[in-house]
């Protein structure tokens, strides 16, 4: 080997040896799955909702959490989630001189709150609202229809990941 590519070597090592450093350093970490102040939740949402369905996997999925899907049962969770409103919107926002649709607004609302069995309100009425732009041609509407679901999909993920946040800062 030549002198010069072992001092590259030598000065990359030390770069990423000290990028690592620096990155702990700063208190950089992965984000873990929440950690919650109560052991049980009924999620008052239909069974035919995508965002109430996503939303108990979520929860499952901690391994810390026992969500109780049935309402004659739903006294004995710790805290109820309810949710008010769960809207999904396509509005028009652009169109051409001729009057076709070139832009559409993607928007999800979701309104919760949390209570415990007694009715102590323990997160007030909260809203999530995402929205995006998607452009739109009429000459690949299939194309646009799939890709407006798959905008949901992420909006709603967004959302479920969002209520998973704030259920973490619940103190009971």
């Amino acid at each position: 080997m030549v002198p010069d590519d072992l001092n590259r070597r030598a000065a990359l090592a030390l770069l990423l040896g000290a990028g690592a450093l620096a990155a702990t350093g700063c208190g950089f970490a992965l984000r873990k799955a929440p950690e919650f102040a109560f052991r049980s939740i009924y999620v008052d949402l239909p069974a035919n909702s995508s965002i109430g369905n996503e939303l108990r996997r979520q929860l499952q999925g901690t391994g810390k959490l026992e969500v109780i899907q049935d309402a004659a049962r739903r006294d004995q969770a710790e805290v109820l989630l309810q949710s008010v409103l769960d809207v999904r919107d396509r509005i028009v926002v652009g169109r051409d001189a001729s009057g076709q649709v070139r832009e559409f607004q993607l928007r999800q609302r979701f309104r919760f709150r949390v209570r415990t069995p007694a009715g102590k309100e323990v997160l007030p009425m909260s809203e999530i609202l995402r929205q995006i732009d998607q452009s739109y041609s009429e000459s690949a509407a299939l194309s646009k229809e799939a890709e407006a679901q798959m905008l949901f999909q992420n909006m709603q993920t967004d959302i479920v990941q969002q209520v998973m946040r704030r259920l973490a800062t619940i103190k009971l």
